[in-house]
């Protein structure tokens, strides 16, 4: 019975961490219910079956799979690009579905090369924090444009949806902070619940749409066509696979601390295995048209608080998370949130990432150097976010993909600036 109740517990707690992504995702690229439910529907099946991939061949720990916030931020920027680089939200989705594949296969290639440590050694704290800030500067406006209500140039500020949204916000603060374990621990739940039954009450949500008519159904594969070259998206998933690598890696550090201390386990040292799962999962995402996944470090916590250490309960709800999947309806009930309770709900959480930049930052020796990189990258990457993407139309595709991407081109750029004030350094003592 114990494991039972874990395993629902950790069900609740997956889905809590991971429904409002491809909520927000749908709603940026314009799905409609039926396709928000049977995106969401793919990426939690293979959330759940991410789980089950490094519980039995990856790094064997209890650390649930989520969307990845990197991903989630690239498939944001690849939405804005829909009319001008990519002619439908299809086109730019079946790229997106390629460059899961891509990263897919680099997880793996660099995890059994020994590559990941040596190439691991780019990202420094100063990369690290340009590439966050960027990032995160990057989606700001999409969030506040989902809380206000605004998708296009001809829309109004809806006042009563950014009222709604400003209480969701101060209400997952509140349940984030808090000093109550359980409430801090389901804070992402609760919040939604919250900001679900407030809409509700300001008649600001839509109702249930059931679309399918089967009870049961499985998850479409390659549902945008079959993987494309393109090359925007294959640079740009090399990048986000390295950072990746280094989240994982710090999940999976940070859980065996946990268990070291908390629970005197010293689990044996699976970092490559977890690696090359996490490559399968990458290739799943791909191949089932979802997001792709990454160990969560908050797991950690959740672990903590509940003393849920065995992978038994951990395995009961990945499995329960996946049957779940199969059932049209519950899905439909998760693609009726509103796209303002979810962008609210993220704002908040995303400003944990800003403060994760500016501890990385605060984290490197070399201040001067580290802020000298910073200032170019994110100079030159927040000034191609204000270049209007019509006016790089004209370049050959894989180029306007690229140079249109500040999120890339200033993450390079603070590579090789501090690259360069490395070698004269070294040269000069």
């Amino acid at each position: 019975m114990k494991n039972v109740l874990g395993g629902i517990q950790w069900a609740v707690f997956l889905i809590a961490s991971s429904i409002a992504a491809p909520i927000a995702i749908a709603h940026v690229f314009g799905m409609d219910a039926g396709e928000t439910t049977l995106f969401i529907q793919r990426t939690i099946f293979v959330l759940g079956a991410a789980c089950l991939i490094q519980a039995f061949i990856g790094h064997k720990l209890p650390i649930n799979e989520g969307p990845a916030g990197l991903w989630w931020g690239i498939f944001v920027v690849y939405a804005g690009m829909v009319g001008v680089m990519y002619p439908t939200s299809s086109d730019a989705l079946q790229a997106l579905q390629s460059g899961m594949l891509v990263s897919g296969v680099l997880f793996i290639i660099l995890a059994l090369t020994g590559v990941i440590n040596k190439m691991k050694t780019l990202f420094t704290p100063a990369i690290t924090f340009t590439y966050l800030m960027l990032l995160i500067l990057q989606l700001s406006g999409t969030f506040l444009k989902g809380m206000i209500g605004v998708d296009s140039g001809d829309d109004r500020i809806d006042s009563v949806l950014f009222f709604g949204s400003l209480v969701v916000i101060f209400v997952t603060f509140l349940t984030m902070n808090h000093k109550t374990p359980w409430i801090s621990r389901y804070s992402v739940l609760l919040s939604i619940a919250a900001g679900w039954l407030l809409f509700l009450i300001i008649g600001k949500t839509h109702a249930i749409k059931f679309e399918s008519e089967n009870l049961i159904r499985l998850p479409d594969m390659l549902v945008y066509g079959i993987p494309v070259w393109d090359t925007g998206v294959v640079v740009t998933a090399s990048f986000i696979t390295l950072l990746l690598i280094a989240n994982m890696m710090a999940s999976i550090r940070v859980m065996e601390s946990l268990l070291k201390k908390s629970f005197a386990v010293t689990p044996p040292d699976r970092m490559k295995q977890g690696s090359i799962a996490s490559g399968v999962n990458h290739l799943l995402a791909g191949l089932f048209s979802a997001i792709g996944p990454v160990p969560i470090s908050g797991a950690a916590g959740f672990v903590g608080a509940t003393r849920l250490s065995s992978l038994k309960p951990f395995i009961m709800g990945s499995i329960l998370i996946m049957v779940m999947t199969l059932f049209p309806s519950i899905m439909s009930i998760f693609a009726a949130l509103p796209p303002a309770v979810a962008y609210a709900v993220t704002f908040a959480i995303f400003t944990k990432m800003v403060e994760m930049a500016f501890l990385e930052l605060a984290g490197e020796s070399h201040q001067l150097r580290a802020y000298k990189t910073a200032a170019i990258g994110l100079m030159i990457g927040v000034g191609i976010m204000f270049i209007p993407q019509e006016s790089m139309s004209d370049l050959p595709r894989a180029f306007s993909a690229v140079l249109s991407n500040g999120l890339i081109v200033g993450t390079v750029l603070a590579i090789v600036v501090e690259q360069f004030l490395l070698w004269r350094e070294r040269k000069t003592n």
